[in-house]
């Protein structure tokens, strides 16, 4: 196997480099390197050199000894300056030496999890937690990293291969003194247990979109309503154009915003009226279809007045008073009064949204299903399980059968089973580093 080498800090200039090692060869680049192997886990302070004696710069060394590193292999980090001609130099030198080559995108990660020091959920609960902007999507990232996913699927494993066991148990030694009657009902209560228990996860999985994906929200209104406006002012900076022409958005603009720790992608829409050129035509087609995907719409009206809420799907639909710093009518009471001229104009709005956003995604998102992958194999556990649990007049031969593939199923979840197909997906999410 090749010995890989990068960059697995970030961006240059910085104020430290990180230049990781990791496969048969890390012991004999550090030893000519620095002269010797440093004792394992423990920063040295060393001068790091060329082959030809030349100081490349004077930097701290540890020495990961397999299996205890991340990759599970022989792995050394030299921490430099981070400079751009020091790291450079580095990675000359490196490419020099027989049997090394530059890491692709994700490999530290991928040689991590082959060598049976992480499984699939945690290799992306670990890509999610480098890619995350928001507290709420770090903590979710996190709980998955150090393996809370894991262990519900794991455990959902053990419960299946222990119903399997006594069906089986049942089936071949029924005629055995040890063996008590009907052994086999005895673990009936528990499937269906764990059948609720895989509803509920499943149920969850819109909840873990919104933390990682965003949460949509997509103002819609007549034009000139204040939309471009409300726009630029939640996110702070001049996104959408405002215009007093009617028909100046056309298409959707999106920003993305941390709202009390969450991630929000709100989604500017082209104003919906009746007397609309061709392009405007498009641009309300394609605001309907937004409003119609999102998880939450606001309203607005300058005027007091509402259309039908229904033609935006059934997503929750806030009326949103806008203008109301110009406007002395009394608005509705349903209505959230919004200036965004005001000083305190939005305060109101953030602070429903915010405990909008607490209620629709919950503060504890540690046990929910991240990605697409998770929700089609549990589904496919599920629907075995299913089959076990309500196959009541089945051989138990073939319901002993429908528990190993559910079992199957979330071992493809894991890693344990069948995932080749998804691997270069997967760990190309990774930066080269990493």
């Amino acid at each position: 196997m090749d010995t890989i080498y990068a960059l697995s800090s970030g961006g240059l200039p910085s104020g430290v480099a990180v230049v990781r090692v990791s496969g048969p060869e890390s012991g004999n680049i550090v030893r000519a390197l620095i002269g010797c192997v440093p004792a394992p886990r423990l920063a040295v302070l060393r001068s790091i050199r060329d082959r030809n004696k030349s100081e490349i710069d004077r930097g701290l060394v540890l020495w990961f000894p397999a299996p205890g590193s991340f990759t599970g292999e022989d792995s050394v980090e030299f921490h430099l300056h981070g400079g751009r001609a020091v790291v450079d130099r580095l990675l000359e030198e490196l490419s020099s030496f027989p049997g090394l080559r530059m890491a692709e995108a994700g490999e530290f990660s991928r040689r991590a999890f082959g060598n049976g020091k992480m499984d699939l959920t945690e290799a992306e609960g670990l890509a999610d937690l480098i890619a995350s902007e928001t507290e709420t999507q770090r903590l979710l990232a996190l709980s998955q990293a150090s393996g809370a996913l894991k262990e519900i699927y794991e455990g959902w494993q053990r419960r299946l291969l222990h119903a399997r066991a006594m069906i089986e148990a049942e089936i071949d030694f029924a005629d055995e003194e040890d063996v008590p009657g009907s052994v086999a009902d005895q673990v009936w209560a528990d499937m269906q247990s764990l059948l609720e228990e895989m509803k509920s996860h499943i149920a969850g999985a819109k909840r873990a979109s919104a933390v990682r994906e965003g949460f949509r929200i997509v103002i819609v209104g007549a034009p000139n309503a204040g939309k471009s406006s409300l726009m630029n002012a939640l996110a702070g900076s001049e996104i959408a154009i405002v215009s007093d022409e009617p028909g100046t958005t056309r298409d959707a603009l999106e920003a993305r915003l941390s709202i009390g720790g969450r991630l929000v992608l709100v989604t500017d829409t082209a104003g919906i009226r009746e007397q609309a050129g061709s392009i405007e035509v498009e641009g309300i087609r394609r605001a309907l279809k937004r409003a119609a995907d999102a998880d939450l719409v606001l309203f607005l009206s300058d005027s007091g007045v509402w259309a039908d809420p229904d033609v935006f799907g059934t997503a929750p639909v806030w009326k949103v008073a806008s203008k109301v710093d110009l406007v002395n009518e009394r608005f509705r009471d349903d209505a959230i009064p919004v200036s965004v001229e005001a000083a305190d104009g939005l305060n109101q709005l953030i602070d429903s949204l915010e405990k909008h956003l607490a209620d629709a995604v919950g503060m504890d998102v540690s046990s929910l299903p991240t990605r697409q992958r998770h929700l089609d194999n549990v589904r496919a556990s599920l629907e075995e399980l299913q089959k076990a649990v309500f196959s009541e007049n089945a051989p138990l031969e073939l319901r002993a059968e429908s528990l190993r593939l559910s079992a199957f199923s979330l071992g493809r979840i894991t890693g344990q089973h069948g995932v080749e197909d998804v691997l270069g997906v997967i760990f190309s999410e990774f930066c080269i580093g990493k």
